[in-house]
């Protein structure tokens, strides 16, 4: 699991602006007017070859007609507390605030590392603001500018030495041959009902009202002699429909949990259909590799007539046409109706999440796939694959060695994918193919194989 870095500061000091040149993104909005970011946004970034998550958060006073300023407050707490790092951001040119000491003030009492960056500082010239922030009680400051990039290194080596190393699977997570379910899903679609059927009794708080599970709640179970380790998460909104700031931080925990497990329950509610939100929760469930089952819950309220189930399945395919390979299931957690199924469904899945071929007959599937239909040009020249093999599992990793990996056209990779799933049988777990560029003997671009060197001194 990558660990997991908050920024928090006042409004204005450039906290978004930060985020993006870590993420190296412009997916946080960035504006002169305070207070613009309201809702957490998280990315993904990598320094000196450490991966982590990033957080932005909204401003810690909020402007003091914003009535949402308490809520952001609570916000900026919560994720806090689940941080690995915390960031704290100054403004460099308009000095020290009652905010600031406000904000240090109650970090205080924070058991986790905590770095200080006094940001808008575009030259040594303006390193004289920092004396400022010094009356503030930290022993080390860094200036930078997130703008211009000045002092980014320094500020982002002391970061990443200070993060706890990622974690996937250790022993502190789960013990050893433990399949590993996240359930998850949009809010009040019946994930606790759906695990309380499960477990048969009722192990998680079951309510009407959206949200009412705010923390992932892990629960060990054996079914036929095969231990799970089921987590329950809060559901995930999109954030336009997020009133109250609470439940956004739940969304960090419901991602946390897909990064520790192997199969995720991605739970629909049937009475609704399919909606866009379900197919961002499946996009997150793809991006982290993780196995995948459709659960399409409440099916009690729906007219089941002849079809109904094939309808459904088609239109979440149409919908999430990347998550082809994972399986549908209609169920009723009320009545108990086919949730029998999921369990022999997730051992599927799982089995051939953790599948590792031979060599040689990744390459037999790879020249075969070659030869049925053979590359495409790339600058005037034609691709030739050398060889592909196994390189991990969770979920199986292959890497193709070819004369020019940038040219392998999107369309050509996800042929060669299916190509491997239909000479494998991996037809229900999610694919990695990775090119690398490599020049050798064995050519199979033109669909024949090299003709053997004669050996010296001897017959050919």
């Amino acid at each position: 699991m990558k660990p997991i870095v908050v920024i928090i500061g006042r409004p204005n000091v450039g906290k978004s602006t930060l985020f993006n040149r870590i993420t190296q993104s412009r997916a946080a909005l960035v504006d002169d007017f305070p207070g613009v970011t309201r809702d957490r946004l998280s990315g993904n970034a990598v320094w000196n070859d450490v991966a982590f998550t990033v957080v932005d958060t909204g401003g810690f006073a909020g402007p003091q007609d914003d009535p949402f300023a308490p809520q952001v407050r609570e916000q900026v707490d919560l994720a806090v507390a689940e941080a690995d790092l915390v960031v704290v951001v100054f403004d460099g040119r308009s000095g020290v605030t009652p905010f600031d000491r406000e904000m240090v003030d109650r970090l205080h009492d924070h058991q986790g590392p905590v770095l200080y960056a006094v940001n808008k500082i575009d030259g040594e010239e303006q390193e004289q603001a920092l004396y400022e922030f010094f009356a503030l009680g930290m022993k080390q400051l860094y200036p930078i500018s997130a703008e211009h990039r000045y002092g980014m290194d320094d500020f982002l080596d002391a970061l990443v030495a200070r993060l706890p190393r990622a974690t996937r699977g250790g022993k502190d997570e789960t013990e050893a041959g433990q399949i590993r379910i996240a359930v998850v899903g949009r809010p009040n679609v019946g994930k606790s009902s759906l695990i309380n059927r499960i477990l048969g009794q009722e192990r998680l708080l079951v309510s009407d009202q959206p949200g009412t599970t705010r923390d992932a709640v892990d629960t060990r179970w054996t079914v036929s002699g095969r231990d799970y380790r089921l987590v329950d998460t809060a559901g995930i909104r999109r954030k336009a429909k997020v009133s109250a700031r609470i439940e956004k931080f739940s969304v960090i925990k419901a991602l946390r949990s897909l990064e520790r497990c192997d199969v995720a329950l991605v739970v629909v509610d049937a009475a609704q259909g399919i909606t866009e939100q379900d197919v961002s929760i499946a996009g997150h469930v793809e991006d982290r590799g993780r196995g995948c089952i459709f659960v399409v819950n409440k099916w009690d309220l729906v007219d089941a007539r002849a079809g109904a189930a094939r309808r459904v399945e088609l239109a979440l395919r149409d919908a999430a046409k990347f998550m082809a390979h994972a399986p549908v299931v209609t169920v009723s957690a009320h009545t108990g109706q086919r949730v029998g199924r999921i369990f022999p469904l997730v051992n599927t899945v799982y089995d051939q999440y953790m599948t590792r071929l031979g060599t040689g007959r990744v390459n037999r599937i790879l020249e075969e796939a070659v030869t049925r239909t053979v590359p495409p040009l790339y600058k005037g020249r034609r691709l030739k694959f050398y060889y592909a093999t196994q390189v991990s599992v969770r979920p199986p990793t292959f890497v193709a060695f070819v004369n020019a990996p940038e040219g392998v056209h999107f369309s050509y990779q996800r042929y060669l994918v299916n190509q491997i799933r239909q000479g494998t049988g991996l037809t229900r777990t999610p694919l990695r193919l990775i090119f690398r560029e490599r020049s050798g003997r064995i050519d199979f671009g033109d669909g024949k194989k090299p003709a053997r060197k004669p050996r010296r001194g001897g017959k050919s």
